[in-house]
């Protein structure tokens, strides 16, 4: 049974950092490209960054660059999202999703909070 379990929300001011991660199991994890989702009150689910297997192509939503960083450890199986320099806009659930051969999985999220 495939899981994605996110960790390392929690609620900041604007201006601090958070690292998000998020474990799979029960997945050959470096298979599968890793994508960062957030979901804000009120908003659609948008993307905000993505990683390949390997590890040697990122992508980011142009509101988060230059501020949030994707990266992977497939020995751990593990992705995560250093997010510095957090703005109010930044505040949603985040899920990671994992796609490879027309397959996808979604974690259940967690919680970041931006507020003075």
């Amino acid at each position: 049974q495939v899981q994605l379990v996110e960790s390392g929300g929690g609620s900041v001011q604007p201006g601090e950092s958070l690292r998000l991660s998020c474990a799979g199991s029960g997945l050959f994890f470096s298979d599968y490209d890793m994508t960062w989702f957030r979901q804000g009150p009120g908003k659609e689910r948008e993307l905000v960054a993505g990683i390949t297997g390997a590890g040697d192509l990122t992508k980011y939503a142009d509101s988060v660059k230059g501020r949030f960083t994707i990266s992977r450890d497939n020995t751990k199986s593990t992705v995560y999202l250093q997010m510095n320099s957090l703005k109010f806009e930044d505040t949603g659930v985040y899920y990671c999703h994992a796609w490879a051969r027309e397959t996808g999985y979604w974690g259940r999220g967690t919680q970041v909070i931006v507020s003075p």
